[in-house]
């Protein structure tokens, strides 16, 4: 006889609830496992496919360690890092100091304006070579132009190729360390055309790739661009020492340039965060685009109706809006603004080629004025626009220059044709580097500044004139490797 144990029908109902409850957890530890296992897998996946992405340098040069541009961080000062020409960290710099009032220039008024730079309220012929921030072809190629200048390697390149000499940036070189020591403690230069002055200094400093962060030149480039933005911010976008004087149209225009290129080495190109500069840009850029004449000129003192306007202003003019197209910022009614000049110019073309003042009558030799109307061309066309074609021809037929010539030493003419012609090449740039090029460097005096001209047009006497030929005679020699020859390719 055997013996079972008999199980209530109670117990049985709870034996099989227990078994279902451990199956369902079994069931749902197992989905948990392998959603777990899932996710591992998944994560091992996706890092076996991420690249290494490798740090971006704004510009490396191919020889010297020096010359290596360092990653650049957008801060509330300017942090200058070592950065071509410099080699090592200096101190932190504010960029948010303020510039007092220059000192006034007393109008004069001129009738019918002269070409004489300073004489009077007119900057003329005399004054509107003085800024190029880079004409000729360089525009097509920013900022990667801008950044080839840069490294020490690359400028000494290009300059030889282009017919320049170890001792052109000898010269540029002793002529930055002369605006150093010349400059005002409140960031401007001269006390006469302050503003025009000091956006002539900052252009030569940028064309040499000196910014707020090079450690030699470093402070003395962001005193000048705060005095001019302090400037600019003060006046609701107006760039001048004296709103009085009715060639203000220049100064403003000089530094619209300066400071638009400022922004777009500076800013863009490494990285630096000088204050306010992107707001000093847009509203001085915009300013001029606003005050141009109802002819397509400008005028002075900006009148848009009515009016003495002439060739010499445009040029100026033309090239500050170039400086400000390279931004990248936004400028309202730029292209109609551009066109409108453009179609000024082409009337002051006389059927040789020259360009004349305020007409086709032409002043002096008529190769000052032609080298302005041939730049304004090439810089918002091409180099084989006609009319920049026509003007070169018409330049190296009758082009001279010597220093201790009275009708011959103007350097805003020279520096005008030092830019159309290395941008139009060939032979006539060859012909004209040996016209200039060593006139130049053998008349800069021992401390970098260059020697007076017999020339008028600002270039001779007391005052800015000094500082005014060595910013144009720097400017000059920088055009080797400030851009790059709009006939060239892209090296």
């Amino acid at each position: 006889m055997s013996l079972h144990a008999q199980i209530s029908p109670e117990a049985q109902a709870r034996l099989a609830a227990q078994k279902r409850t451990s199956t369902i957890t079994s069931l749902i530890i197992a989905i948990l496992l392998m959603v777990l296992v899932g996710v591992i897998l998944m994560i091992i996946a996706m890092a076996s496919n991420v690249k290494s992405i490798p740090q971006i340098i704004s510009y490396s040069g191919a020889a010297e360690s020096e010359e290596n541009l360092q990653q650049k961080k957008v801060q509330t000062q300017v942090e200058r890092k070592p950065s071509a020409p410099s080699a090592s960290m200096s101190k932190v710099i504010a960029a948010n100091t303020s510039s007092p009032t220059a000192i006034p220039v007393p109008e004069i008024d001129v009738p019918e304006p002269s070409t004489d730079f300073g004489d009077g309220n007119d900057f003329g012929d005399g004054w509107g070579n003085g800024s190029g921030s880079g004409s000729g072809g360089a525009f097509t190629n920013i900022p990667t132009a801008m950044k080839k200048r840069c490294s020490k390697a690359d400028r000494l390149q290009r300059l030889t190729a282009s017919g320049g000499t170890p001792e052109c940036e000898d010269a540029v070189v002793a002529s930055l360390r002369w605006l150093k020591k010349t400059q005002n403690k409140d960031g401007s230069w001269t006390s006469n055309q302050p503003v025009a002055m000091t956006g002539l200094a900052v252009l030569a400093y940028l064309g040499h790739c000196e910014t707020a962060q090079s450690e030699e030149f470093g402070e003395s480039v962001l005193a000048g661009i705060t005095y001019l933005v302090d400037k600019a911010m003060k006046n609701n976008g107006k760039l001048s020492a004296d709103f009085k004087r009715k060639s203000w149209c220049y100064e403003h225009a000089i530094a619209v340039y300066a400071l638009a290129e400022a922004y777009t080495l500076c800013v863009k190109s490494f990285g630096e965060n000088i204050n306010q500069l992107e707001d000093a840009v847009q509203a001085s850029g915009q300013f001029l685009i606003n005050s141009q004449n109802v002819n397509g000129a400008w005028a002075y003192s900006y009148v848009e109706e009515g009016g003495h306007t002439d060739t010499s202003i445009v040029g100026w003019q033309l090239q500050a809006l170039k400086a400000c197209k390279f931004t990248g910022l936004d400028f309202k009614n730029m292209k109609r603004c551009v066109k409108k000049a453009l179609d000024y110019m082409e009337t002051k073309q006389a059927s040789s080629g020259a360009f004349g003042y305020s007409s086709t009558t032409l002043r002096h030799d008529g190769t000052t004025l032609s080298a302005v109307g041939a730049l304004s061309f090439q810089i918002w066309e091409s180099s084989a626009n006609r009319h920049a074609r026509k003007a070169v021809r018409f330049m190296d037929k009758n082009m001279k220059f010597d220093w201790n010539s009275k009708e011959h030493s103007d350097l805003y003419g020279h520096y005008y044709a030092a830019q159309v012609m290395i941008n139009h090449g060939g032979k006539e740039w060859k012909k004209y580097n040996k016209l200039f090029r060593d006139e130049t460097l053998k008349n800069q005096n021992k401390d970098g500044s260059y020697k007076e001209v017999k020339a008028g047009h600002g270039l001779s006497g007391g005052g800015y004139a000094t500082h005014y030929r060595t910013c144009l005679a720097t400017l000059m020699l920088e055009s080797y490797y400030r851009f790059l020859p709009g006939t060239g390719q892209k090296n």
